[in-house]
């Protein structure tokens, strides 16, 4: 009878061992999400294909228009003047990456992945803009490298050198946010690249990086004056500075719209960015 008792009498449970979840460092995340969009830029020739450009820039503005340009330009030479510009055409190229990776991982799932992962809604794009200023710094060093042998040089000290790395890498920061809110506003990487280079080209061919205002022709001059990427020019030549003096005086008069547009770039770059990753989400 005990038997039969025993033999129909419910099993008894058995605990299951289980350990506390380890702590989630927030920094690490951060780290690992970064470092998943480096490392492919040193095996899929993106990084070198960077380093190319800022030479093609280099090469493609200053050999042609030198003899045309650099007598009706105010500074000791051409490359002194139009340094800046290669400089913003460049941080420019390497927000178009951005735009690009952006619309990737959205088209392949990877942010709505990241949505049901245990991490902080900020932490993909705070990964892809650290991603992002990493090209603008290869990019910046690059430029200046290429400015500095076609005959470049900073001639204001070291806060000049710091303002114009400054100035160069919050444009880079600007661009990078505007080309990750086309990528997710997208979702099509192949639409990426021209949505960023039309407007690139525009600006740059209709700026003062080129030659100075007054030589345009009058209906168009005050377009190409106070545009963002002819202020970001004037920014970056008062902080470069010239043996001449004819440079722009780094004041707040020349500085202030520079920095504007930067920041105006963006806060509407992320309130857009806020609200249409809510749509996606929603």
């Amino acid at each position: 009878m005990t038997d039969q008792l025993a033999a129909t009498a419910p099993p008894r449970s058995v605990a299951i061992p289980h350990a506390a979840r380890p702590p989630v460092s927030t920094i690490q995340q951060w780290w690992v999400l970064t470092v998943r969009m480096i490392i492919p830029t040193l095996r899929n020739g993106e990084l070198a294909t960077q380093i190319v450009g800022s030479v093609v820039f280099t090469i493609g503005y200053y050999l042609p228009l030198k003899q045309m340009m650099g007598a009706v330009q105010p500074l000791s030479s051409y490359a002194q003047y139009l340094t800046p510009l290669i400089v913003l055409q460049a941080v420019w190229f390497a927000a178009i990456s951005a735009a690009f990776r952006s619309a990737t991982d959205s088209v392949d799932g990877i942010n709505r992945r990241f949505r049901a992962m245990p991490i902080p809604a900020v932490m993909p794009l705070a990964s892809r803009m650290t991603a992002s200023m990493y090209r603008c710094c290869v990019a910046l060093a690059v430029s200046i490298g290429c400015g500095h042998v076609i005959g470049f040089r900073f001639d204001n000290g070291v806060f000049g050198i710091l303002g114009f790395v400054g100035l160069a890498l919050l444009i880079g920061a600007a661009l990078a946010i505007i080309g990750d809110l086309i990528g997710v506003a997208t979702q099509n990487p192949e639409a990426t690249a021209p949505m960023m280079l039309i407007p690139q080209l525009t600006l740059g061919l209709a700026s003062v990086g080129l030659q100075p205002a007054e030589r345009f022709p009058d209906w168009i001059q005050g377009f190409v004056r106070n545009q963002p990427l002819s202020q970001w020019v004037y920014g970056l030549q008062a902080f470069a500075g010239d043996s001449t003096g004819n440079a722009p005086e780094a004041t707040w008069s020349v500085l202030g719209p520079a920095l504007a547009w930067a920041v105006v770039c963006i806060v509407v770059a992320l309130a857009l960015h806020i609200w249409v990753t809510r749509r996606r989400n929603s």
